[in-house]
């Protein structure tokens, strides 16, 4: 709820979290939970049916229902005062351990996408044509046309694409809407004209639009881990998978098509928790003073408001002052755990740069996510050629703030690993795969070193067309918009303006409907 209070107070009025609440419901249907499966998955403290949905996306939670790590994961929190419950979780929840849903089809136990949710249903219609295979290189403009105050600016008419080796143009009876993603969107609006002057007039491309923060503001989850070693043979886990064991392949491949159970069933992430980072501040008996440190970090990294000159600090600032109340807020989630089944064998070993191979024996992965990144990196275009990828620069670590704060939340990994019962099923003393994890504990310089080399992508990129004030370097407005012309919105995670602290998939579902209500408002279509 805050981060999505946080949209409005960066200035998007209305979009918040009592606005957008009906929209992330809207989407799916929540599973039904038998009373007996409840304790077993760590949800018996909130309420029994938390929402009567009926959305096309079908969820359920992922993989075998009484996986032990579930009720394991569930009772650590609990003891740490941390535990998910008490009200409705989707709408409700803040910070604490609980079994995660997933958009996995609880009948068919596949992937529940976009494609089989929202497509397959209506793709006989006849107002509605999906073109495969089809490449759009720019969008077209007219010279001009008047806004909403009467001054003129450059309306989007239409696209132009290549399909079947021919150039075509399909051309928009009300407006163009550019769904590409955050690392598309910025570079088919530079390509088109829309974007910074400086960087189009390099590539020689005519200035449609000015707007510098096309292609900045790029936001990302990093995500780093450290696997243990698991304690006895009664826990389920993907190693063998990842071992590449034939007797193994066969019987999750005979269990998933006769039975559709086992462990194909999911990905191996059960469980997340949500924390507030000043949890991880509190490792001493003076827990005031751990906070001061915090405290301390914020202030001594604050932008300089004096300062502020251009879109680019205006737009560091406002951030700024929304992760500060955040880190500092004892109540809020700005730090995310989760526990894996398995062992990662894609991340590096920071001793040698490249990736273990899978270990004998079973793992359970721990893996902290920072959750609230201050870094932001850049997407933009380095030629005229539609088929080229973008440079994508996106910072990570970039700002001290998150490498003091991801440090530490890495340290926090071991002590959660030795928290009762947790440590039950787990070897202990711990026993990391990589010999460098155990020194992350008590030191964090070495805890830097190690998220240096072994943290990786969450592929949650977000932010680089995003919905925020001209004035503090946005590209859409409110109305997802884009700036400065007519008739072009964009509807995808670049215009999400702060990450929310978890996954970002039921975010664009929920931001998709609504976008779809802006359209048919705009249009007047019910």
């Amino acid at each position: 709820r805050a981060i999505l209070d946080d949209w409005d107070t960066l200035g998007n009025a209305g979009w918040n979290s009592a606005a957008m609440a009906p929209y992330y419901t809207k989407a799916f249907t929540a599973p039904h939970t038998p009373a007996d499966h409840r304790q077993s998955l760590g949800v018996d403290g909130t309420e029994s049916e938390p929402l009567g949905t009926n959305g096309p996306l079908q969820l359920s939670y992922p993989g075998d229902s009484n996986h032990p790590i579930r009720k394991t994961w569930a009772e650590t929190f609990e003891k740490r005062g941390r535990r998910m419950g008490g009200g409705n979780p989707w709408v409700d929840a803040s910070v604490g351990g609980f079994s995660n849903l997933a958009s996995i089809d609880p009948v068919t136990r596949e992937r529940c996408h976009a494609a089989k949710a929202y497509y397959d249903p209506v793709r006989q219609r006849e107002n509605l044509r999906v073109v495969l295979a089809a490449h759009v290189s720019k969008i077209l403009f007219s010279s001009s046309s008047s806004d909403d105050g009467g001054a003129q600016q450059p309306k989007a008419t239409g696209v132009q694409y290549t399909h079947g080796g021919q150039t075509k143009v399909a051309t928009a009876a009300k407006e163009v809407i550019l769904c590409a993603g955050a690392l598309q969107s910025p570079k088919l609006l530079e390509l088109s004209g829309v974007g910074n002057a400086d960087i189009l007039r390099r590539h020689g491309i005519q200035v449609v639009r000015d707007l510098p923060g096309v292609g900045e503001n790029l936001q990302d989850h990093i995500v780093c881990d450290i696997s243990f070693a698991a304690e006895g043979d009664d826990m389920d886990t993907l190693d063998a998978l990842a071992r590449q064991e034939p007797k193994a392949i066969e019987e999750a491949m005979t269990n998933f098509t006769e039975k559709r159970q086992g462990v194909l069933t999911s990905g191996g992430i059960l469980t997340y928790a949500y924390l507030p980072t000043a949890d991880f501040f509190q490792d001493n008996d003076d827990d005031d003073a751990d906070r001061s440190v915090l405290a301390r970090m914020i202030a001594e990294n604050h932008p300089h408001v004096n300062s502020v000159k251009t879109r680019e600090e205006a737009r560091a600032l406002a951030y700024y002052s929304v992760a500060a109340k955040t880190l500092l807020d004892p109540d809020r989630p700005s730090a995310a755990y989760l526990a894996a089944l398995g062992q990662n064998p894609v991340a590096l070993d920071p001793a040698t740069g490249v990736p273990i191979p899978p270990q004998p024996g079973k793992h359970l992965t721990m893996a902290t996510i920072l959750a609230q990144p201050l870094s932001r990196g850049t997407v933009h275009i380095t030629s005229t050629d539609a088929a080229a990828a973008p440079a994508i620069d996106p910072k990570y670590l970039s700002h001290p703030l998150d490498a003091e704060v991801f440090a530490r939340s890495i340290m926090h990994l071991p002590s959660l690993a030795s928290s009762a019962p947790l440590s039950l099923v787990l070897k202990q003393p711990l026993h990391p795969t990589i010999p460098l994890a155990s020194q992350t504990a008590h030191d964090v310089d070495v805890a830097k070193k190690y998220m240096r080399s072994r943290a990786i992508s969450m592929w949650h990129p977000a932010g680089t067309c995003a919905m925020l004030p001209e004035n503090t370097g946005g590209v859409v407005d409110s109305r997802l918009r884009v700036h400065g012309v007519s008739g072009l919105r964009v509807v995808d995670a670049s215009v999400v303006p702060l990450l929310p602290p978890g996954n970002l998939q039921s975010t664009i579902y929920a931001l998709a409907e609504r976008a779809a209500d802006l359209i048919k408002d705009a249009h007047g279509l019910k």
